[in-house]
């Protein structure tokens, strides 16, 4: 633990505060947390949709820029992984667990439980939902991963800065300024946000795995039982840590990607094909053509088409920005040597495109059994929509025991990737960090997610992701003023 500074302290105390509150007073935790989240919605609801707004249409103008030729890294350098591999880790890091958690059930509540415009079970509610689906899952998300993944990759691989959030900020405030105090505090809310993000996804995992033993083998689906697989799972990838970012989480991401690709083609043939064909086509279109008005929709004027944001596309925001700093770090560590224009175009669109698909399959076959008006998905928790949706197909028992399976390799993967991450910011931006270092954030990360889990289930999982995600927020603005003003200067200097 040599290598450790003290942003490692710091942010071990808070995370150790968060841990110790939760097990002395979940209730006043959850009360707290409830209340501070509301806040937050009704006061920056317009912040969070300008903010992500905005980035978008900044990583669209760099990627068309005079920036778009700049490296990450030297100009002689290769990149690491190829273009396969590159794209399996983006995808396995950034959007794992979450995919799998939501694919069935985020359409299904939007078209036959809480719609975001039309009347629930409508024809247009059906259609909105997988729409609405692509907005939270889309562009937007991707691009705020993308901002500060090219900010930490640019400083890191091109200017030979530390790999910290801190060190992005140094062409604005000076390096004195951000190795002291100020850098300190940056890199110690990077770390809380991304702690509490993984944190959510980990829980997220833990409860659907939960919920497919408790569906397909009918064990208990209580606190204990999520608590073991937490448990089992925290083995696990931090086996996968231990062997290093070229070995593990590469692997694992490669197979991984595999196996989805295979689910993905058994539930396209076993399900409705036309139907998902169609589906895909209609809400790609729908998406494309009302993205700026879905971006900006804000509904003032109505109590419910309010609450509804708040609770879903403000939720998401949050959760994106959340976890960038660690999916953004690990973005950056596995894209040297790539250009800037190549970089967007990649973070962008492929992950984007592989989540639509994902959505349109899974989603859609959830609608279609909907459809039918027997009420089976939406009857059901969250956690076990998906293998109540597989049930209904051919090979669905095969199926959902291969969707448990994706869903542990997500889980590991994302786990493990945070642990690289986690320890590269507290130990001053190795891009190594000591073994010990990334097995003690894989403890906290797991108490984290079973103390999160055990006060407030799914909600309070949003509530600590709403709240880790307000400061970090103007963190990333900060990033991108000053990658703008660095890379401007670059270019302006070669003329």
């Amino acid at each position: 633990m040599k290598q450790v500074t003290p942003v490692f302290w710091y942010s071990l105390a808070g995370c150790l505060a968060l841990v110790a509150w939760g097990t002395v007073s979940p209730d006043t935790l959850e009360a707290s947390t409830t209340a501070l989240t509301r806040s937050i919605s009704t006061a920056f609801g317009w912040y969070y949709l300008w903010l992500v707004a905005g980035i978008v249409v900044f990583c669209l103008y760099l990627i068309f820029s005079k920036f778009g030729h700049l490296k990450l890294g030297k100009q002689d350098s290769q990149p690491e992984f190829s273009l396969l591999s590159w794209f399996a880790m983006l995808f396995s890091a950034g959007m794992g667990i979450g995919v799998v958690f939501w694919s069935t059930a985020e359409p299904i509540t939007y078209a036959f439980k809480s719609a975001p415009i039309a009347d629930i079970g409508t024809d247009v509610a059906v259609k909105d939902s997988l729409k609405f689906t692509f907005l939270h899952w889309g562009i937007s998300a991707w691009a705020v991963y993308a901002i500060v993944g090219l900010a930490l990759a640019y400083f890191k691989f091109h200017k030979n800065y530390p790999g910290l959030i801190s060190s992005t900020m140094i062409p604005l405030f000076g390096e004195k300024r951000m190795s002291g105090w100020w850098g300190k505090l940056v890199d110690v809310l990077a770390v809380l946000a991304t702690v509490v993000g993984v944190a959510a996804a980990l829980g997220f995992g833990s409860a659907q795995i939960s919920g497919g033993f408790n569906y397909l083998f009918d064990t208990p689906e209580t606190f204990a039982v999520q608590l073991l697989i937490l448990s089992v799972t925290t083995v696990l990838f931090m086996i996968s840590a231990w062997s290093g970012i070229g070995k593990g989480i590469k692997y694992l991401s490669n197979i991984n990607m595999a196996l989805a690709i295979i689910l993905f083609i058994m539930l396209f043939i076993a399900g409705p094909t036309l139907y998902i064909l169609n589906m895909f086509t209609d809400a790609f279109g729908s998406y494309i053509t009302d993205l700026v008005e879905m971006s900006f929709r804000s509904a003032p004027q109505s109590a419910s088409g309010r609450e509804w944001i708040n609770n879903w596309t403000l939720f998401y925001w949050a959760f994106w920005i959340s976890w960038s700093p660690f999916v953004g770090s690990f973005i950056a560590r596995i894209s040297k040597g790539r250009t800037v224009k190549e970089f967007l175009l990649g973070v962008l669109l492929v992950p984007s495109f592989v989540c639509f698909i994902f959505f349109s399959i899974f989603g859609v076959s959830a609608l279609n059994v909907e459809n039918k008006g027997l009420s089976i998905l939406s009857d059901m928790s969250l956690e076990t929509m998906t293998f109540g949706m597989l049930e209904q197909y051919p090979l669905g028992y095969f199926m959902s025991i291969l969707t448990i399976i994706v869903i542990a390799i997500f889980f590991i993967t994302s786990a493990d990737s945070a642990t690289f991450v986690l320890g590269m910011f507290t130990t001053n931006g190795m891009t190594n960090p000591a073994q010990a270092v990334k097995l003690a954030w894989g403890i906290i990360q797991a108490a984290v997610a079973a103390i999160v889990v055990y006060f407030g289930g799914t909600q309070g999982l949003q509530n600590t992701v709403i709240i880790s995600a307000l400061p970090f927020s103007f963190i990333i603005i900060l990033m991108a003023v000053s990658f703008y003003k660095s890379a401007n200067e670059e270019v302006m200097k070669k003329g």
